[in-house]
Formats: structure tokens, C-alpha cells, sequence
């Protein structure tokens, strides 16, 4: 427990860092919290947030992986993507590409 402790308040600490450092806007992390503007500012010079709303803040900029599915959840996975190519519900692999490398701009432009 005292490990969970620290943690949080290292996070605590170094909120404003984390922040920074995310691939999000800082506008959309305000928007996603559903903290005031000038609040979240306040409690981010402070560096005074709630557990709560740190809880809130970090499932928004943090980037979900996918490395811990389960094996019914991988088959299942597996199981749709199978129904949607017998359903012809595929993407060009040119368009794929281009997708990708416009979400990768939008990434890039929202660490700038």
C-alpha cells in the first residue's frame, strides 16, 4: 500500500509534467475532466487535485494497450475480424495507409 501511495503522489507532483508531456491537447484533457478552465489551472499550479479527477485526467491521455487481452478475448477479436471480411467490410490497403498517417499527424500536431 505504501508503494500505491508514493505513486500517487509522485503523479501528484509531477502533474504538470505529465501533462505536458501527453499526446493531447491541453484543452481536450480541461474538456474530458469536466473541471472549469480557470479551476484546472488553479489546481494545476497548486498541484491539488483530487484522486478522483487524477483518476479521471489519466484514463483520458493515457493511451490504451492492448498487451493484456485475454485468449477468449484475442478469439473473439479474431472471430469478428473473420464476419467482417466474409462481409466485405474491409479497407483498401492505400487507404489504410493513408488513415494511419493522418491520425499520426493529428497525434503529432496535438503534442506540438
Amino acid at each position: 500500500m505504501i508503494a500505491e501511495i508514493e505513486k500517487y503522489i509522485e503523479i501528484q507532483n509531477n502533474i504538470d509534467e505529465i501533462l505536458k508531456n501527453s499526446p493531447f491537447k491541453m484543452s481536450y484533457i480541461i474538456e474530458k475532466s469536466g473541471i472549469k478552465k480557470p479551476t484546472f489551472f488553479k489546481k494545476l499550479k497548486e498541484k491539488r487535485f483530487t484522486p478522483e479527477e487524477l483518476l479521471v485526467i489519466s484514463k483520458t491521455i493515457e493511451i490504451k494497450e492492448w498487451k493484456n487481452e485475454t485468449k477468449e478475448e484475442i478469439l473473439e477479436s479474431l472471430k469478428r475480424a473473420e464476419e467482417e471480411i466474409k462481409n466485405g467490410e474491409t479497407t483498401d490497403f492505400y487507404n489504410f495507409v493513408a488513415e494511419r498517417r493522418d491520425k499520426l499527424k493529428i497525434l503529432h500536431n496535438a503534442k506540438s
